[in-house]
């Protein structure tokens, strides 16, 4: 670097504000992991405003321990503190946050993501600096929990109710009783909400990752849908079954070869079935999305460590990131063969696609 750059003072300090506030933020989301999985978080809620003492023994944790946690929590705005009483709470604004599962605003799905991306960061080093692909198997199990916990408020808050009556035909099909492949399934929610919605209907659910199938089997055999059968295949061998309907929730970019994948689906449809394609938010054109789409940042971070790695890692390894945006991925699809592609729906994380023969 030239010494005779002069450093705008003003500047410097505004984005060394920014960064510290950042790792203020990182420190921040270790606390909330840490409240997620100890229980204290759902304690708090459970109990009300109460003393150090009486929430350590509602979470079964160790009180000291909890008093720092509470505290670096408490100056984060994640909890409220009461000097006058010496007792924490939650709002319920905090408790839909942190606490509640099943609250489409709850954050740990998210936040269990980020935590098992620096469980293994050696790894993510290694990724980046050799341009390998990275499999989803080599992930901790922290990125397939935490991305099903993340998409699966999205999906029961959007799938059924908004994303598929959005597109032409398919929800009469489903009521009346079709054939629905569910592909890169994953832990199967996006399966299960099709199936209990839509019993006159048989769910075919693939993915290519063996453990996530297992689970997603008992997890659907506790619910006793006798409708939804899981497989493990790769994207481009489903079997060409006539389905009415074919889906892919947020993983057509993470495919290393979406087009040919686009191609193999297009061949299993019926001659009047529908391609469903579910995409992260993204607008068109780099400099757009990182001026005007909040969340850009957060999906290219992601599509740096999980996305395009696990693209690279497949045949083709397109590399296409989560990121593409809508003009981009129908560009995609129209490739693969298919005559009528448009954008069905669209939400504040989700891009919904519908493509037919």
């Amino acid at each position: 670097m030239s010494t005779d750059i002069q450093v705008n003072q003003e500047k410097l300090m505004e984005l060394f504000g920014s960064v510290f506030n950042d790792v203020a933020g990182s420190m921040a989301i270790m606390m909330s992991y840490l409240g997620d999985q100890s229980g204290v978080y759902r304690a708090m809620d459970k109990i009300g405003p109460a003393s150090v003492a009486d929430i350590a023994k509602e979470s079964e944790v160790d009180e000291r321990y909890l008093l720092e946690w509470l505290s670096s929590n408490a100056g984060r705005g994640y909890v409220n503190y009461n000097a006058a009483t010496e007792e924490f709470s939650l709002t319920p604004e905090q408790a839909a946050v942190f606490a509640r599962e099943n609250e489409p605003t709850c954050i740990q799905g998210l936040v269990q993501g980020v935590v098992g991306q620096f469980v293994k960061e050696d790894v993510a080093v290694d990724v980046f600096k050799t341009g390998r692909g990275r499999p989803w198997g080599e992930h901790h199990e922290c990125c397939f929990c935490g991305t099903e916990r993340f998409f699966r408020p999205a999906y029961a808050g959007h799938l059924l109710d908004e994303w598929i009556p959005a597109m032409t035909g398919v929800e009469e099909k489903l009521k009346k009783g079709a054939i629905v492949a569910d592909i890169g399934c994953g832990l199967g929610t996006s399966s299960m909400l099709m199936a209990e919605q839509y019993p006159n209907s048989t769910i075919h659910a693939f993915d290519f990752h063996g453990p996530s199938i297992e689970e997603a089997k008992k997890r659907a055999i506790e619910k006793g849908l006798s409708n939804l059968e899981f497989f493990v295949s790769d994207a481009a061998e489903i079997p060409k079954n006539s389905y009415d309907l074919a889906c892919i929730f947020d993983a057509w970019h993470d495919m290393g070869d979406p087009v040919g994948i686009a191609k193999s689906i297009k061949e299993t449809l019926a001659d009047d079935g529908t391609f469903m394609v579910v995409e992260p938010m993204a607008l068109d054109g780099l400099e757009n999305n990182i001026t005007n789409n909040p969340s850009s940042s957060m999906f290219y971070g992601f599509g740096t460590l999980i996305c395009v790695p696990a693209s690279k890692a497949q045949p083709v390894g397109l590399g296409l990131g989560p990121q593409a945006g809508p003009k981009k991925l129908m560009e995609l699809l129209s490739s693969a063969g298919f005559s009528n592609v448009e954008l069905a729906a669209e939400t504040t994380s989700n891009l919904v696609f519908q493509a037919n023969n």
